[in-house]
């Protein structure tokens, strides 16, 4: 599966569009992780296990998007973006969405 952040893929042709495909993940630290990272947050620096999360959500929700496309038989996923929000206080939805394409 081809997944690129333009809005083409270098070399083919995109021949349909089938449509939006995304995948979510919602993540949350455990108390011990977010005590650890208040500390931080205190005296400054890299929050070194929400950024470990982050990237861990961001695979997860890459995956789930990809999934999406080849369950509706696409060859790539095209305008690829990121976005996240807080769904609680403690926890934070990664979403990655993109355009369903079949290339030639």
């Amino acid at each position: 599966m081809i997944i690129s952040t333009s809005q083409d893929v270098s070399g083919k042709k995109v021949t349909k569009t089938i449509g939006v495909v995304t995948g979510s993940t919602i993540r949350a630290k455990h108390l011990g992780k977010d005590i650890i990272a208040g500390l931080r947050n205190i005296v400054g620096g890299e929050i070194k296990e929400y950024t470990e999360m982050l990237i861990e959500a961001r695979k997860e929700a890459l995956q789930r998007m990809e999934e999406n496309a080849k369950g509706m038989g696409a060859d790539a996923v095209i305008g690829m973006r990121f976005t996240t929000s807080m769904v609680t206080s403690n926890a934070a939805e990664i979403l990655a969405y993109g355009t369903a394409v079949k290339l030639g």
